[in-house]
């Protein structure tokens, strides 16, 4: 059901490196470096601003990287910025001693920059393997009109006719569209088009919810709908094609009144504090989706079911249900399953026959976002064991495949969201995404969202960090800066140990950005959580990570992050990278397949009665996993033989642990 999207790649080959890496055209040059691992000075996150990264174009062609930082010979001779320069074809590149580093140390350079591949859904195979089955049909009807001779009620001729059209379970209609159906048929002189909800399972019945003069079966559409504690995600999907027709995301408005689940919840105990949460989120919701009708130009009659898949307490403060209990022991929902309702009745701005189906959970930490990312990825149908990763201020983690689940949570912390760290924020323009040092003056190679000049550090960036000057020996195993090393980078200011990313006249906040101490310590608090989770769920269920199969890794941050350089910081388990794939919003796509197949909705209450739940903070081994996960990579160095055998070939005397 998933499927590589193509894309049209081209070879870089960096000189005197030696180092050649496929780029998606149009790539710039200085990214392009980073991905093979090649040092370019940099300093002004790609900006074209501080002229520090100049390379020379020795084969092929690249589009732009001039610039008045270059003189004009310089440019005859195919000297370009890297940062401004973007690949048209494979090209060779040569980095000029100005621009790099002491040939000595090349060998210490970190290993390039590896990703998960990046997979989309193919709807081709619903139908190839049977598993389309229309949720939601429109059928066009020309009735016969009553006359002296057949005065049957209106009602009656409608089902007569949608049962000649092969409708033959129980059909029933609404009372809304009852009250509009005698109307709507002498409109258009009995010519009607009916909205048909059908049943998930073979006794069920067909809910008529809509009934509209003339032919509008061409116009049948659907929204999918995400609600994260961060954000919240909008697909309007064309139900005949199965095409997105628009998508928006914004920040969930509650954000104002939390950072997190617990906060929240905290939050809606307080007076009117559970009404002020679920109108905020309605509002959200209901801009997202307004933005995505105009975008498509779409009637909103035409929306006939909105698939909506949120965490446990996200669901619960839409349906503006008490949260309170999820954050006791022993942590009990208020429920795991949702009936369907008409979307106006929480306030959602679609038509009165819009229905409203929501995923159902597992627990209280273990939502339908995750349940969603489960059935959009088919792993419950799969032969191979699977682990599937969601990283957030939560991870979610799911092992297993078509024969049993496994399912557990724990609490990351908001340190991959900005939180908790001095400059950090979150992923948008100017924060600083990817980074290499120097590994002779220990200057940083910035990158930054947008290209523009820092004003903080994302998620990805931190990760990458942190990773990189471990393997430097810019820090050591308990995240402490080297303060033998001579750079005026690394500097105690208040008692607190920091390495300065950029200078204050390099970014857009006048300030130094660094990086201290105290934020990595709680990078590593929230990287050790996630590894002890993993490690916790694999004993827990009688397995090693060498039975993994393969590793699905959902969120957003998944799509930035740098599998090697999240096995070095201990984040993730030492796994092949080939194994790996990332699926983007696990819980909008399985939302979005919902809408398209009733297979995904038959069979999502079974699988989440086979998902058997571990409660972390109930399982003994988990806070011995957790200490032992407190250091880089972890304190069993042996763990992450890769890692172990690469910086003792780059420098036999440094410690890893």
């Amino acid at each position: 059901m998933l499927k590589e999207p193509e894309v049209e790649t081209s070879k870089v080959l960096f000189l005197p490196h030696g180092r050649e890496v496929d780029v998606v055209a149009g790539e710039s040059l200085i990214r392009a470096a980073l991905q093979a691992g090649v040092h370019v000075n940099a300093s002004c996150g790609g900006g074209g601003v501080c002229g520090k990264c100049r390379v020379l174009v020795e084969e092929g062609s690249v589009a732009g990287g001039i610039s008045e930082r270059l003189a004009p010979e310089d440019l005859e001779r195919g000297y370009r910025l890297a940062c401004l320069a973007h690949v048209e074809g494979d090209v060779t590149v040569r980095i000029p001693v100005e621009s790099s580093i002491d040939a000595s140390a090349l060998n210490n350079q970190v290993t390039p920059r590896r990703t998960a591949t990046i997979q989309e859904v193919d709807f081709d195979t619903l139908k190839e393997q049977g598993l389309f089955v229309a949720p939601v049909v429109k059928e066009y009807l020309e009735i016969p009109p009553p006359d002296a001779q057949n005065n049957m009620p209106d009602v009656s001729r409608l089902v007569e006719e949608l049962k000649l059209k092969g409708n033959h379970h129980k059909l029933e209609l609404t009372l809304p569209v009852i009250r509009k159906l005698p109307a709507v048929m002498r409109e258009n002189d009995f010519k009607v088009t009916a909205t048909l909800i059908k049943p998930v399972r073979e006794d069920g019945k067909i809910l008529v919810t809509n009934v509209q003069a003339g032919d509008t079966s061409a116009q049948s559409y659907a929204i999918a709908l995400d609600i994260g504690t961060t954000t919240v995600y909008c697909q309007l999907i064309d139900l005949n094609t199965g095409e997105c027709l628009a998508e928006k995301g914004d920040f969930n408005g509650q954000i104002s009144y939390g950072e997190d689940v617990i906060s929240r919840i905290i939050y809606a105990e307080k007076g009117e504090g559970l009404q002020t949460l679920q109108r905020v989120v309605v509002e959200t919701i209901n801009t997202v989706i307004g933005a995505v009708i105009r975008k498509a130009k779409v009637e909103k009659e035409n929306i006939s079911t909105i698939t909506i898949a949120g965490n446990t307490t996200m669901t619960q403060l839409l349906l503006e249900i008490d949260p309170k209990y999820l954050r006791r022991s022993p942590y009990v929902p208020a429920s795991t399953l949702y009936p369907p309702f008409a979307a106006v009745s929480v306030g959602i701005d679609l038509s009165d026959q819009a229905i409203a189906l929501v995923f159902p959970q597992v627990s209280s930490y273990v939502g339908g976002d995750i349940v969603a990312g489960i059935m959009g990825t088919g792993m419950y149908r799969s032969e191979e064991l699977t682990l599937f990763l969601d990283i957030g201020t939560n991870a979610e983690l799911v092992i297993g495949n078509q024969d049993w689940l496994a399912c557990t949570a724990c609490s990351a912390g908001p340190a991959f969201e900005g939180g908790g760290i001095e400059f950090g924020m979150r992923a948008a323009k100017g924060a600083i995404e990817d980074f290499l040092i120097d590994p002779v003056t220990y200057e940083p190679m910035i990158l930054t969202i947008g290209d523009e000049r820092p004003k903080g550090i994302c998620g990805s960036g931190l990760l990458t960090m942190a990773a990189v000057m471990f393997e430097m020996g810019v820090i050591n195993n308990s995240g402490k800066f080297n303060r033998e090393l001579k750079t005026d980078r690394i500097r105690c200011r208040e008692n607190v140990w920091e390495y300065v990313i950029a200078w204050q006249d390099e970014t857009q906040i006048d300030r130094d950005i660094v990086l201290t101490e105290v934020d990595l310590e709680n990078l590593i608090r929230a990287k050790g959580a996630i590894y002890s989770g993993c490690m916790t769920l694999l004993e827990e269920v009688g397995l090693t990570m060498d039975a993994i199969e393969r590793i699905i890794l959902a969120g957003g941050f998944g799509s930035y992050i740098d599998l090697e350089k999240a096995i070095t910081i201990g984040l993730l388990p030492e796994i092949d990278p080939e194994r790996v794939t990332y699926i983007g919003n696990g819980s909008l796509l399985g939302a979005r397949m919902s809408s398209l197949t009733n297979a995904i909705r038959r069979d999502v209450v079974e699988v989440t009665r086979r998902m058997t739940n571990f409660e972390l903070s109930e399982t003994p081994s988990y806070m011995n996993n957790y200490v032992a996960a407190m250091f880089i990579p972890h304190t069993e160095i042996e763990k992450f033989p890769r890692l172990k055998t690469r910086m003792e070939s780059r420098n036999p005397k440094h410690e890893a642990a």
